[in-house]
């Protein structure tokens, strides 16, 4: 088994490890997630995520068991085309590509992070519209993360596939995202969809006896000998469902700060890790930041530009951390404005 092999599994499992302790020590049984727990898990995940950017700082060569400079010229050639080295020496050059990787699982990591933000208004209003008791708000959400990163997988690593044969996807890509970023950007505010409305939804009703109860937090439950499948069930398909929604927006963003797709896989899953517990911090307050999607849909846009004009940037030399400045820049503005000039309580509409 090859080195980058190994620290792919490794990484996953460590991964894993610390989702089943929470699963099986922490939270090993129903109940209310509170806010100082959620802030303590939300800090372990994003210690983590700021942990494997000080690997890929100092490590980041191990990824693709790069050993001398043919090595890295060709990683580079593959994944970095718009890395220019300024020096010649091959130490320098290993800590500018570190240095690289490491800025683009950031920005990376951020873009994430953002859009989940989008992913969280959704999830809240597919537990809320099938009135899933809180304490069973961990479980749904714990299972929903671990399907999520096998999903991320498939899609990321059949993406990186897919640009190395055909670079043509990346401007389907960008075209897809400028899309997306205009549609959040003029969509109504009050065209909420309910749960209900879901095709996945309407396919299970009609293929599978759903319980009409919750059952504990069970997905599965026989009663007089007949199978049931619980809402509980129901809800977590749909969180899968929406996660792949989520997936076609987010998998060609992070694709635009880097072709690589361990940055692409870690910066996205290290990002959706940390969504459910960033869901408990942030449920409560979602209507609070008024210009959040806004946010979205610029950095949507942003990306998109950058998928569509990739060959200029790399030929004016555009720098990884001028998309880090960006993201950031874009996400302060949103809460600031938010603050600055909240909804009024007075605006609902009278029927």
């Amino acid at each position: 088994m090859s080195s980058e092999t190994l620290l792919l599994v490794f990484f996953i499992a460590l991964i894993l490890s610390v989702l089943m302790i929470d699963l099986l020590f922490v939270g090993r049984k129903s109940h209310i997630v509170s806010t100082k727990e959620a802030l303590g898990w939300t800090v372990v995940w994003v210690s983590l995520a700021l942990g494997f950017y000080a690997f890929l700082l100092f490590h980041g060569h191990r990824l693709h068991g790069i050993e001398n400079l043919d090595k890295l010229h060709e990683v580079v050639r593959k994944y970095s085309p718009e890395l220019i080295f300024r020096t010649h020496e091959y130490e320098s050059m290993l800590r500018e590509y570190r240095n690289h990787m490491a800025l683009n699982y950031l920005s990376g990591y951020f873009i994430e992070e953002t859009l989940s933000v989008d992913n969280i208004f959704v999830i809240l209003l597919i537990l809320q519209g099938f009135t899933v008791p809180l304490k069973n708000y961990k479980t749904v959400l714990f299972w929903g993360i671990l399907g999520a990163i096998f999903l991320r997988f498939v899609f990321i690593f059949a993406g990186a596939a897919l640009i190395q044969q055909f670079e043509w996807v990346l401007y389907v890509f960008g075209v897809f995202l400028l899309y997306q970023g205009a549609k959040i950007l003029f969509k109504k505010e009050d065209n909420e969809k309910d749960p209900h409305d879901y095709a996945i939804f309407r396919f299970l009703s009609k293929h599978f006896s759903i319980y009409k109860e919750y059952v504990d937090n069970q997905f599965f439950v026989r009663i007089n000998h007949k199978f049931f499948i619980t809402p509980l069930f129901v809800v977590l398909v749909l969180i899968e469902f929406t996660d792949v929604i989520f997936a076609l927006d987010s998998i060609p963003a992070i694709f635009s700060v880097s072709r690589d797709p361990y940055i692409v896989f870690f910066s996205n899953i290290f990002a959706i890790i940390g969504l459910r517990s960033l869901f408990f911090l942030i449920a409560n307050m979602v209507n609070k930041f008024r210009f959040l999607s806004v946010g979205v849909s610029v950095l949507l846009m942003f990306v998109g530009f950058k998928l569509l004009f990739h060959h200029w940037l790399e030929h004016i030399g555009f720098k990884a951390s001028y998309s880090l400045y960006f993201i950031g820049i874009t996400l302060l503005l949103s809460v600031v404005f938010s603050v600055l000039f909240p909804l009024k309580e007075n605006t609902k509409k009278i029927k």
